[in-house]
């Protein structure tokens, strides 16, 4: 394709590819109709509940989606589809995805202390929605394809890549820009008050954020201040735009708090865990030992490990079926091998008597590099597990034999030492207007190193006396 014929498609698709903003009613960059938004936000709907997992408290569901559905009324686009959903992770986060898909974690639920501050976090994503922050920065990102790289990207990479189709996860790793955010900022103080809640309690949680840092602790989904930055001019933007008025509106911190009352807190042992050398999953009934100095992340949709120098790792999957090994795995060799993946050998064995199939490949990406791949299949139950062993073809013979000891460790797990591990949960106990929360914290058993993380998400500095009769967060 030549420059002047690039030139000529960017001019055209600039012609058409404008929509008016929901929010400021002003024409802007926009690659993707309502309906295409929308039906996007359908398909990662899915997609995120299937790789982070959805917390199983309907109580809880209801509680949120109530005030989400609340605030969203209230807004510029209250016809969207809205989907409220509380993630079965430990991550503080919250995101929205595009078409009216809204996020919360049980992480920055259990940081939160009043009714009021879920209503500015709710609003503040709702925000991001109404105004297409996700849209736009998709568009940009597409047209920065085209210009960049007109002659290979226009062809089936870049329906395969850069279209509808392929949009999916990567939505929850887009920055927003400051503007974005401020503008999240101003939307989302407007719908809580347009919903009689109390606006300030925005700059509390963004307080509470930055003295508990970005909690992504190395896991896949994005902490909430990888993607939307937080400066400290945005606690003061946010006090600037409060009104006489709002100190009057709702702020809600009991009926919060018993919300969140004895919600799981932190990792949930029952979804799998690192404990000396070795990963058990109690809820699946499994193990496999884990390499000195690998990084493990776990989530609903697969456990990644990774070596010591990250040069290499596996992946291990699981779905039911009633296929064999074998036949599970020829299924997926085939969608591979359409893929730049070519079949070097495979080989049929038995792994602490569970059938196993393995199939070795090189891959081609599409930068002309190799990759190694080895796949085991394994049938426990009515599931088949996949070890997805992974490093470039230099690299993976260092690697092989640390690869072939986790597959050759995996096993069904029996010991109930192991299998019945209860989660942490929150509990609530009130302040008798004497003790320091310092002292309340040690008198609930409190391990000490974890005094200033539960100040934090109490909102209270660790030496103050809390008021006799205030409810304060602990862990049992």
């Amino acid at each position: 394709m030549t420059k002047k014929l690039s030139v000529i498609i960017l001019v055209a698709i600039l012609a058409v590819a404008c929509a008016v903003n929901p929010v400021t009613g002003r024409k802007e960059l926009s690659l993707y109709s309502e309906a295409q938004e929308i039906a996007m936000g359908k398909q990662t709907d899915v997609e995120v509940a299937a790789q982070f997992g959805v917390y199983n408290d309907p109580a809880m569901a209801k509680y949120v989606t109530s005030v989400g559905l609340t605030l969203a009324a209230k807004t510029q686009r209250p016809n969207l589809p809205w989907r409220f959903t509380v993630l079965d992770s430990p991550v503080v986060n919250a995101f929205a995805v595009p078409g009216g898909s809204v996020y919360v974690t049980r992480g920055i639920l259990a940081m939160m202390s009043s009714e009021a501050e879920m209503a500015a976090v709710l609003g503040h994503e709702i925000g991001h929605v109404n105004a297409r922050h996700s849209i736009h920065r998709m568009s940009e990102q597409t047209l920065a394809q085209i210009g960049l790289a007109a002659g290979s990207v226009i062809s089936q990479d870049f329906a395969k890549y850069a279209g509808l189709a392929s949009a999916g996860l990567q939505v929850l790793f887009l920055k927003y820009s400051r503007d974005d955010e401020r503008q999240a900022d101003s939307l989302g103080v407007d719908y809580a008050r347009l919903s009689s809640y109390n606006p300030a309690d925005m700059a509390v949680t963004f307080t509470a954020l930055q003295k508990m840092g970005d909690l992504q602790g190395g896991r896949s989904m994005p902490g909430f201040l990888s993607t939307h930055p937080l400066e400290a001019e945005r606690v003061k933007n946010v006090q600037a735009m409060l009104k006489p008025g709002d100190a009057e509106l709702a702020r809600k911190p009991d009926a919060y708090l018993r919300a969140v009352d004895n919600m799981v807190y932190g990792d949930d042992p029952r979804q799998g865990y690192v404990e000396g050398s070795t990963f058990y999953h109690p809820g699946l009934r499994f193990e496999f030992a884990v390499p000195s100095g690998w990084k493990v992340d776990n989530t609903a949709a697969q456990v990644t490990l990774l070596t010591a120098d990250q040069t290499g790792g596996l992946v291990l999957q699981g779905a039911k079926s009633e296929e064999t090994a074998e036949q599970f795995g020829r299924k997926q060799a085939s969608e591979l091998e359409g893929s730049g993946g070519k079949l070097l050998n495979e080989n049929v064995s038995t792994i602490n008597g569970l059938a196993c199939f393995e199939q070795a490949f090189t891959v081609t990406k599409q930068d002309k590099s190799q990759l190694r791949l080895r796949r085991s299949y394994m049938k426990k139950g009515d599931m088949v597990y996949v070890f997805s062993a992974m490093s470039s073809v230099d690299g993976f013979p260092k690697h092989d034999a640390d690869f072939r000891r986790v597959v050759g460790s995996f096993r069904e797990l029996t010991n109930p030492a192991f299998i019945n591990r209860a989660p942490k949960r929150l509990a609530l106990t009130k302040a008798n207007g004497t003790d320091t929360l310092q002292a309340i914290f040690k008198k609930a058993g409190l391990p000490e190193k974890s005094w200033p993380q539960f100040a934090v998400i109490n909102g209270l500095d660790a030496a103050a006396v809390p008021p006799a009769g205030k409810l304060i967060k602990i862990v049992k």
